[in-house]
């Protein structure tokens, strides 16, 4: 009898746990849906290293990120649809870039910041965009020695 009810403390305690670890990860990931509504569209020349839960970033601080990632079959470039915390009044002149961590690191998109008093509204598109730059051919054009 006294194994039972040893097993069952044990068994909540790892129920407990289990809770509180989905209880983290939900947090510390954002993916609680509480303040993700801003939904911005950009469009991408090339958009080599994102894909859908990539980090948007803006000054280093996770603010969103990517919802979708499709290519649009008359312009051939990549479309992006990024969720962002709606409590963030973004500029509706601000640009946004496909970003390297460092030379190994992942990618991330950078939102660089407008200066105008005016905020986008959800759905609208980012007209300044930076698609990501490869690495290797920077290399192997430094190496051949063309410009």
């Amino acid at each position: 009898m006294s194994n039972s009810k040893t097993e069952t403390a044990v068994g909540g305690a790892v129920l407990l746990a289990a809770v509180a670890f989905l209880v983290f990860m939900l947090n510390a990931t954002g993916s609680s849906g509480s303040n993700t509504d801003l939904s911005l569209k950009a469009s991408f020349r090339s958009a080599d290293g994102i894909s859908a839960g990539t980090d948007v970033r803006m000054a280093g601080v996770k603010i969103g990120s990517v919802k979708t990632l499709r290519l649009d079959p008359e312009s051939f470039r990549a479309e992006v649809i990024l969720s962002l915390r709606d409590d963030l009044k973004i500029p509706d002149d601000s640009g946004v870039a496909v970003s390297q961590e460092g030379l190994l690191g992942g990618s991330f998109v950078e939102i660089i910041p407008g200066g105008s008093d005016f905020a986008m509204e959800s759905g609208a598109e980012f007209l300044d965009t930076q698609g990501s730059v490869s690495l290797v051919s920077l290399l192997l054009k430094f190496v051949s020695g063309n410009n």
